[in-house]
Order: structure tokens, then sequence, then C-alpha cells
């Protein structure tokens, strides 16, 4: 299976099956609208803006990636995502912890397929609910969309 990894820092790696994109995840300027069929996004958005990596201060970086991973997913693929979860706040130059409404609000034109979670004990929860994750302080949230596909009207 080929991968393409995608980030604004260079990448030198031989690794077989294993392309590079340098790119700014922030708008995956290049990459057309709904053309990738599956896409990861581990702990990685919530540290977008923070001035880390050489990268400017952008408090709303975080959200424009996500907004762009919504953009170039394809209709009927999969996006898994991963960010920390609980009471909301930035800890600056360091990352974000989310709400989990926020996450679902900001991908509202995708469809959850499933929701998991660690909480703050460590615990995983492989079916969960974001009441419980709504008031922790470092919980992990696992998130699985897809895209709608276009619904086909014959006149």
């Amino acid at each position: 299976m080929a991968v393409t990894d995608i980030d604004i820092r260079p990448l030198h790696s031989n690794l077989v099956g294993l392309t590079f994109l340098q790119a700014d995840a922030t708008d995956l300027t290049g990459i057309p609208d709904n053309s990738v069929e599956s896409l990861s996004s581990l702990h990685a958005v919530e540290h977008f803006g923070q001035g880390r990596f050489g990268a400017p201060v952008a408090p709303a970086a975080c959200f424009c990636a996500m907004r762009a991973l919504a953009r170039v997913l394809k209709p009927g693929g999969k996006l898994y995502f991963s960010v920390p979860i609980g009471i909301e706040r930035v800890a600056f130059n360091a990352h974000r912890v989310f709400a989990p409404s926020t996450i679902r609000e900001t991908f509202a034109e995708l469809e959850l397929v499933s929701f998991a979670a660690v909480d703050d004990n460590d615990c995983f929860h492989a079916d969960a609910t974001s009441q419980p994750f709504d008031s922790a302080q470092f919980a992990c949230g696992l998130y699985e969309f897809t895209k709608k596909q276009p619904i086909n009207v014959r006149l």
C-alpha cells in the first residue's frame, strides 16, 4: 500500500512505498477537492498555530487544517483523526485541547462513524460518548469520519 506523508518540515527517507509531500496542512494546497480516499491525522492538529517548528502563531490554524482535511476527503472516504479532548483550552506553544463538541461541529459536513477515547485514567472506551469527556483534563479522542456520498437525483 502506498502512503503519502505530508509535513511542513522536510523529510529525508528512502522507505519503499512512502511518498513525501512538503506542504502546509492548514490548506493542503495542490490536493484537489474530494480526491483522497483515506486520511489520518493523529495527534498533529493540536500543535498547529502554536508557533512551534518554525511555523507562525496563528490561532485558527487548527481549524483551517480540519476544514482542509474535510475538503480533500473523497465522498465515501475515511478520515481517522485524533486530538486531546476535554476542557477546551490552549497551552501556548505546546498544544490545544478540544471539547469533543468542537471536533464534531468543525467536521459537521462529515458523518461520524465511530468515536473512541482514552480517559484521564488511561482507560480505553471503544464506544465512547462525548459527555464524560467534556470535563476531562487531557483525554485522547479517536474519531472515524466519512464523507457522505452525493445524492444522485434522476429527473
